[in-house]
């Protein structure tokens, strides 16, 4: 007797560094941020998602925060697997015996080692799925643009995430040329959190830092529409009292400035080693970005402006993953060239 006849559910898990979405193949059942809180008295979870992440740096010494992810990768093994246990029982139920998991799709950086890559399959294995395939995640993410990867015809992906920028050439299934570097969201929080540090003698948190990117982040000076300056509050480094100080959204651009230029010179260094038909095709279609930063004030018109190639932005930066992914759920054969096991 096949006891799997009885496995019903599917789901598609984006783990990112900054933000875990889970997925069917219809909607999306889960999006909240990628930390966790533990009791130290009782080793419990105290808070997960974005609970947890409203407790981060705010807690008291019995609760410890950890974001389990960094660089794309688990940093943290059983942090993670604990993590996504209880976002999985939060989103589809808890399984058991005769309602439990067909199949389990996960992304992945393409540019991660065999290590890595088995953190990520001993965390999806504890769900004894019938089916648990990876996916590499700019591939993903072109299927959830709505791109078909499967033509000869050269598509450019850039993937701007928290804790990676994957930037990469696709054609027939398949990734024609590729750059990675650990560039991105995170980066940008502690560029900001250093610039506080160094130019006001200020201490703000990585939180605060990550709050100034979204509501005044830029990489323009002159923007059509600017956002309004922000009020940051922190601590004076000298004399320990809190302060308050004001920040526009072209200072910010200052400050990632050299971060920004690093991406672009990745892209450039990809499209030199980018086959010519493959390149022809890339000047002819653009470019697409996608990742939570891709949302970053001014992004398409200063890469149209250095690379003079059309940019594409994604309307939905943060689902183009988990939408991509979920789009091979119940169809694992016709996507069978993409998917590792």
């Amino acid at each position: 007797m096949n006891f799997n006849f009885f496995k019903n559910k599917s789901v598609a898990l984006d783990l990112g560094n900054n933000n875990t979405v889970l997925s069917s193949r219809e909607s999306v059942l889960f999006s909240q941020a990628s930390y966790i809180v533990f009791d130290l008295g009782s080793q419990k979870v105290k808070a997960i998602g974005d609970k947890a992440y409203n407790m981060f740096e705010k807690n008291h010494q019995e609760l410890k925060p950890v974001k389990p992810l960094k660089g794309g990768v688990i940093a943290d093994y059983d942090s993670a697997k604990v993590m996504l246990h209880e976002m999985v029982g939060q989103a589809c139920g808890t399984s058991s015996f005769m309602n439990g998991y067909d199949c389990i799709i996960s992304g992945i950086p393409f540019n991660t080692t065999e290590v890595e890559r088995r953190a990520l399959r001993d965390v999806i294995d504890q769900f004894s799925a019938r089916q648990t395939f990876m996916v590499y995640e700019p591939v993903a993410a072109a299927l959830g643009i709505g791109l078909n990867i499967r033509e000869p015809d050269g598509k450019m992906i850039i993937d701007i995430g928290g804790g990676i920028t994957e930037i990469v050439v696709i054609s027939l299934s398949g990734i024609a040329a590729f750059q990675s570097l650990k560039v991105a969201g995170d980066t940008f929080d502690e560029a900001i959190q250093d610039h506080f540090r160094r130019s006001y003698n200020m201490a703000i948190g990585l939180k605060t830092a990550e709050q100034i990117k979204i509501k005044v982040g830029a990489v323009l000076d002159k923007l059509p529409e600017a956002p309004e300056p922000l009020i940051v509050r922190g601590k004076d480094m000298v004399e320990g009292i809190p302060v308050v100080r004001k920040i526009n959204h072209s200072e910010v651009a200052f400050i990632l400035e050299k971060s920004v230029a690093s991406i672009e010179h990745r892209v450039v260094q990809t499209l030199e080693t980018c086959p010519p038909e493959l390149a022809a095709d890339i000047y002819e279609n653009g470019i697409h970005i996608t990742g939570g930063s891709s949302m970053l004030r001014g992004l398409r018109e200063r890469f149209e402006a250095k690379l003079r190639l059309p940019v594409h932005i994604d309307s939905q930066p943060l689902l183009s993953v988990s939408k991509g992914m979920a789009t091979t759920l119940g169809e694992t054969k016709k996507f069978q060239s993409i998917l590792m096991e």
